[in-house]
């Protein structure tokens, strides 16, 4: 009798950097809890696992990261306030976000890279298939991504990573993917992964997008992984030994960690990683809002005639 796999519950975010490009607003407050209109970025990432079947989320933190704690914990002292003014609208929202998950949280005691920080989760997700969401990188809940991901890993095993074309010129801020087709048009094989690669160097103008469902043999690769690209310990090199390995005639008959795929993602995608696109991006959520988006966008086009 085949053994079915095992359903994909753990999610991880690696939530330990220091948000250097958001000071001085991150000197006392983490980038990740930065309003996005009005939820903090985190929330929507959170939100996304927990559409795509993943209730237990475990955060890989740092120094000064406890408001992430305190967000998706309960606030009595709030809530009794609200409950007493009768503010019924305010209390839901208060309560949504700890009432979302089931939350753990790890220190990554050193900023070593996200592959140290993936490292980091080890103890918690044990030897199961699991997800890792950047908190940079917010997907629009109506491009369900994830869940793709998860039918994707569901139905091939091994690890899946999301990739999006980008313009050649911006490969060099990106993994890069070398790909071949599958069956399923928005579905590629992985054959081999290059860390922030030259224009001259990248093997397609594939790059790697912030989520990944990954098969726990990656904890085994990262524990010998060496700090690559900037010191670090990339979690890139890791899944590019892991395809390499699936490639070799070796893994024909042992089938260790399993392939990588890809799922070429065409949603929509914000990055509040960046001033300009995290700008952009809420933009764009506040002029979808029901309530807020009609008087914004008259306004936004009073604004943009007047300065034109």
């Amino acid at each position: 009798m085949t053994q079915s796999p095992p359903k994909i519950t753990k999610a991880v975010i690696p939530a330990a950097g220091l948000g250097t490009r958001f000071l001085p607003a991150t000197k006392a407050t983490p980038k990740e809890m930065l309003p996005v209109v009005d939820k903090p970025a985190i929330q929507y990432v959170v939100e996304e696992a927990v559409a795509a079947g993943l209730d237990d989320v475990l955060m890989v933190t740092g120094r000064n990261k406890r408001p992430l704690e305190d967000h998706f914990d309960r606030n009595y002292e709030l809530e009794s306030a609200l409950a007493k003014k009768g503010d019924e609208s305010r209390l839901a929202k208060v309560q949504e976000s700890s009432d979302l998950a089931t939350m753990h949280y790890v220190r990554q005691g050193d900023p070593r890279g996200l592959g140290h920080a993936v490292l980091c989760a080890a103890p918690h997700v044990g030897r199961e298939p699991f997800a890792v969401l950047l908190g940079d990188d917010l997907i629009d809940p109506r491009d369900p991504l994830l869940q793709r991901m998860v039918e994707v890993q569901e139905e091939h095993g091994g690890s899946v990573i999301a990739l999006m074309e980008v313009a050649p010129e911006q490969v060099h801020l990106y993994g890069c993917a070398a790909v071949k087709p599958t069956g399923d048009s928005d579905v590629v094989e992985v054959t081999g992964l290059v860390e922030k690669p030259e224009p001259a160097d990248a093997p397609s103008n594939y790059a790697i997008i912030g989520r990944y469902v990954l098969d726990p043999h990656i904890f085994d690769i990262l524990r010998k992984t060496e700090p690559g690209r900037g010191g670090e310990i990339q979690l890139t090199d890791a899944l590019q030994q892991l395809a390499a390995t699936h490639q070799s005639a070796a893994a024909a008959t042992e089938k260790i960690g399993g392939p990588v795929h890809g799922v070429v993602f065409e949603g929509r995608r914000y990055d509040t990683g960046d001033r300009g696109d995290y700008l952009r991006a809420i933009v764009r959520l506040a002029c979808e809002r029901e309530d807020l988006g009609p008087d914004f966008k008259a306004w936004l086009r009073s604004y943009v005639t007047e300065e034109m």
